[in-house]
């Protein structure tokens, strides 16, 4: 019989039920290490104080009250945003899915308006990953998110990532707008080049495209930076947001210039959740905290160390791990064998990551984690490559 939860996750017979820092405790006893952060959402962590008294107090005064008024938690989260970023106008939502939907709405309306309703399509590149939605499986493009879904939706193209040699022959009086991820997270922590930056910014320039980057995993202080583009001095005209701006409380964002936002206008678009009291006094929190003096130098202090860190840990892997890929505390290891077994032998060091695609365990702990926590994890990768190598030498002299 079909379980009462579908079965569409393939998940491990594990279940937490306490949480402190970058440590979860299991209903089995054990004490695990976390550098999946709930796949880069838990942004300060387990149980951190202020998040969870923002959450309580607003949960004790009211949580919803729907966007048909006022929301001034709402308005604060939004003018801190923009007080921060390049953006002029946030628009809130619930997830990373809806944030890119968004974004490419926003992207096709501001073409509309601007008197080019022919420009309906969004440029994508390979080895993206934008959401499950119908439209997000389509700016994806992966087959393998698509299989049984039916048609995909019209109006995506791709390119190849991280390739100026085809960018312009990829752009056509159709193209309304480039989304490109700074740091490619599913498809195995690939980050763009600065060159490729650049050269995507000035192609919508020469074009009159709106340039769009997918920051639900890079964002608010994953990379280092506020948001990963800071890292290649370009500036968007819309970002999506979501993952780690509500500390794990559903929160996504839209930010976006004037130019685009202004066109967004009543009932062009909506949500009933988004940007309720309860989601933005948890966005305020962490987003105050993330902004707070020394906490983003402590990321890319943390961070460099820990690419170091991993750098030893191929060294001395016994070729389990080939290479690091990454930047700040978005990692990951390139395996050798299949990233299946890492992740069960990693689970057998009670430390916790996530798989990724091009055979990759990535490593996104949660962003106040620590230089010795960083030792720790990377100390158990080693004993996990050692288990793994000793089994694989135990196979092969059992078959001969």
């Amino acid at each position: 019989m079909i379980p009462a939860l579908m079965p569409n996750y393939k998940r491990a017979d594990l279940a937490f039920e306490q949480g402190e820092g970058v440590w979860l405790t299991a209903t089995n006893g054990r004490r695990y290490l976390d550098f999946g952060a709930g796949i880069a959402v838990s942004s300060l962590g387990h149980a951190h104080p202020k998040l969870v008294k923002a959450i309580a107090d607003q949960a004790a005064k009211v949580m919803h009250v729907s966007n048909l008024y006022r929301v001034p938690q709402a308005e604060k989260l939004a003018q801190l945003l923009v007080q921060n970023t390049f953006a002029d106008s946030v628009l809130f939502c619930n997830s990373g899915a809806e944030a890119n939907e968004a974004m490419v709405k926003m992207i096709r309306r501001a073409q509309f308006e601007n008197g080019h309703p022919e420009r309906t399509h969004i440029l994508c590149f390979n080895g993206a990953f934008h959401g499950r939605t119908l439209g997000m499986i389509s700016a994806t493009g992966n087959p393998a998110y698509q299989k049984g879904f039916g048609p995909v939706v019209a109006g995506f193209d791709h390119a190849p990532f991280n390739n100026t040699n085809t960018l312009r022959e990829a752009i056509t009086p159709e193209t309304a707008g480039i989304v490109v991820e700074p740091v490619q997270g599913e498809s195995g922590i690939k980050p763009a080049t600065r060159e490729f930056m650049t050269a995507l910014r000035a192609a919508c320039d020469e074009y009159g495209l709106y340039l769009g980057f997918d920051e639900v995993q890079t964002g608010v202080g994953r990379t280092g930076r506020l948001f990963a583009h800071e890292l290649y001095d370009v500036k968007p005209d819309i970002i999506s947001v979501a993952k780690g701006i509500g500390g794990g409380f559903p929160l996504g964002a839209v930010l976006a210039t004037e130019e685009v936002a202004k066109h967004l206008t009543p009932g062009s678009h909506g949500t009933t959740y988004g940007g309720n009291p309860l989601a933005c006094s948890a966005g305020l929190a962490v987003l105050e905290e993330v902004l707070s003096p020394g906490f983003l130098e402590h990321v890319r202090t943390v961070g460099s160390a820990f690419g170091a860190m991993l750098e030893d840990v191929v060294k001395r892997s016994g070729g389990v791990f080939d290479s690091v890929r990454g930047v700040g505390l978005m990692r990951g290891l390139h395996c050798v064998p299949p990233v299946a077994n890492v992740m069960a032998a990693i689970l057998d060091q009670d430390l916790l990551a996530v798989g990724a695609g091009d055979n990759v365990l990535r490593l996104v702990p949660p962003l106040i984690v620590t230089e010795a926590e960083c030792r720790e994890a990377c100390e158990r990768l080693i004993r996990a490559a050692a288990a793994l190598n000793a089994q694989t030498t135990k196979t092969q002299e059992n078959a001969s």
